[in-house]
């Protein structure tokens, strides 16, 4: 590890990024964690072992990073920055000789699919995640059938919330229901503003995902996703008020409507999303797939 500055130091961070005509970009949602026990506190949740494969989401310059390389794991970050993929690079030029370490340059939006398909599934996956993307990248891996053994995420605290939220709860949300039937998810630790620089305008929480041993069936997982996205889509309206207006375009029998479909799964028409339990959207989603014509 060459050359990395001091992590815990947002002045000694910002001589550093200054001497190199950088600067951070708001736009990426980029921000350091300074807390040096609140960095090993994530990484000891993910319970690494030695040659452990984990993805990095938003390494910045690498201070979780070189938690997750100290632990022994293999890890390929994604970073979007060029300039900090210059840093990363020359700060972990002898992991990545001896093979502990590669990077992925660009939106990782765009690029871990490719990765996924070049390199396998790793069993871990890490990030210090922008608001921007916390949802959508979490949602792309669980609609796609990736499930990871487990992965510690630090998101913005209301974003941790829904990712917990429940059946009933006021967060509740089709965001919540996809990591609920995925993972069990438990808080790691909350963290003020003034663990960060620059400092964020709001509270953040890093959260574990476990991935769940009795994960529920579901004959369609993209359809189940969408059809979350549908029943959430107007709140205040019922189940069979969302579900008509997301029937049409799906290829469905002419035999299909809203209420066979809500009939054949056992849930009332009058019902919200927010208050159906999980099994009770897995049928739905079920019911809805034997009327797609094949």
């Amino acid at each position: 590890m060459n050359g990395i500055p001091d992590y815990n130091s947002a002045s000694e961070l910002n001589a550093f990024l200054s001497a190199r005509g950088m600067a951070m970009q708001k736009k990426f949602g980029q921000n350091f964690l300074l807390n040096e026990g609140a960095r090993r506190k994530i990484a000891a949740a993910l319970q690494l072992q030695k040659g452990d494969e984990i993805w990095e989401v938003g390494p910045g310059l690498g201070s979780m990073t070189k938690e997750l390389l100290l632990s022994g794991a293999r890890v390929t970050a994604f970073e979007i920055d060029r300039g900090f993929c210059a840093c990363l690079s020359g700060f972990f030029a002898d992991e990545a000789a001896a093979g502990s370490f590669s990077l992925v340059q660009g939106d990782v939006l765009k690029t871990w699919k490719a990765a996924l398909k070049e390199r396998g599934e790793p069993k871990y996956f890490f990030g210090n995640l922008p608001y921007n993307i916390a949802a959508e990248l979490i949602a792309q891996t669980i609609e796609a059938g990736v499930r990871f053994e487990k992965c510690a995420f630090t998101v913005q605290k209301e974003v941790a919330i829904r990712m917990a939220a429940k059946e009933g709860d006021e967060d509740n949300s089709s965001f919540s229901v996809l990591c609920r039937w995925a993972y069990d998810v438990k808080t790691i630790c909350d963290l003020g503003p003034a663990n960060f620089w620059p400092r964020p305008n709001v509270d953040s929480r890093a959260v574990l995902f476990s991935k769940k041993e009795n994960f529920p069936a579901c004959k369609n997982p993209a359809l189940f996703a969408k059809t979350q996205r549908a029943l959430f889509s107007s709140r205040r309206k019922t189940v069979k008020n969302n579900l008509q207006k997301f029937l049409p375009g799906l290829g469905l029998g002419k035999e299909c409507s809203a209420d066979a479909v809500l009939e054949k799964a056992g849930v009332s028409p009058s019902a919200r999303a927010e208050a159906l339990s999980l099994q009770e959207l897995l049928r739905l989603s079920d019911a809805l797939d034997s009327f797609i014509i094949k």
